[in-house]
């Protein structure tokens, strides 16, 4: 069984930074790929990035530059750094097992002057 929690949201000025986190416990392998999704209001679940075995990334690239996905394997700890945050950026974010599909309760992320 797989559990994701995340943390880290809030609310930023536009051009403002935050930094989110996922905290994994559970069946889940060094190897598998994590991923970052988001879903804004009225609108479908949309993938932001993920980070696989030996650090490989992938971007959508709507958040290509600003966004930076990082993972920590021995602290079961997954990250997400913002930066240069837009008003279209604000969602709820959820950490995402690919393998699985399952995500966490999510985090929400509003920049908005």
């Amino acid at each position: 069984q797989v559990q994701l929690v995340e943390s880290g949201g809030g609310l930023v000025q536009p051009g403002g930074s935050l930094r989110l986190s996922c905290s994994m416990s559970g069946f889940i392998a060094n190897h598998d790929v994590m991923a970052w999704y988001r879903r804004a209001p009225g609108k479908q679940r949309e993938f932001v990035a993920a980070i696989a075995i030996a650090r490989a990334t992938k971007y959508a690239e709507s958040v290509m530059g600003r966004f930076t996905v990082t993972r920590d394997n021995f602290n079961k700890t997954m990250w997400l750094q913002m930066n240069s945050l837009k008003p279209e950026d604000t969602a709820v974010y959820y950490c995402n097992h690919q393998d699985t599909n399952f995500c966490g309760q999510g985090t929400q992320v509003t920049a908005s002057s």
